[in-house]
Order: structure tokens, then sequence, then C-alpha cells
């Protein structure tokens, strides 16, 4: 991987909403490998549930729905090795 799609990387891992419009531009994207989708998708998992979290308890933030969406690119990217499912919460726990 060359030095600036490295710089490219590490900054969407900072921020994926900022840099893809959407979960499915991430899979969409044919430079990415698989594990850097993933954890890209990954971050943006963690991110959706802590705007879902901050929603719920008053503090505003981004839509529900973009939870299930980054949910659905995950399932489309393959589970991890030694992945056993999926935790209930919001909080990934």
């Amino acid at each position: 991987m060359g030095q600036r799609a490295s710089r490219d990387f590490e900054a969407a891992l900072q921020n994926p909403a900022k840099c893809f419009e959407t979960p499915q531009h991430v899979l969409d994207d044919h430079k990415l490998t698989v594990t850097q989708k993933r954890k890209l998708l990954e971050q943006w998992e963690q991110d959706a549930r802590q705007l879902a979290v901050a929603e719920e308890e008053g503090m505003g933030g981004g839509e529900e729905s973009m939870l299930h969406r980054v949910k659905r690119a995950m399932e489309a990217v393959g589970p991890t090795r030694g992945e056993h499912g999926a935790s209930g919460s919001k909080q990934g726990n």
C-alpha cells in the first residue's frame, strides 16, 4: 500500500461517515482490502451505536437506521475468523 493510500485509509478510519456517503460505498470501493473494509465498518458501527445511545439519552445525534445499514454491510463483508455472533445491545455488549 502506498503512503498516500495508507494516509487516506487512516483518515477514513477516524471517521468513515466523513469519507464514505454510505456503508455500501465502503463495500463498493475496490481499492480497499476485505480487512480494511471490515475495520472501516466496525468503526462505523461503533460510531452509529454511540449516536443511537446518545439519542436515547436525549442528547440528539444521528439516525438509528445507520446502525442497521452498517450491520448489513458488515454481513456482506463476512465474519471475521473466530466470530461467534453479534451482540444484542447498542453498546455492543
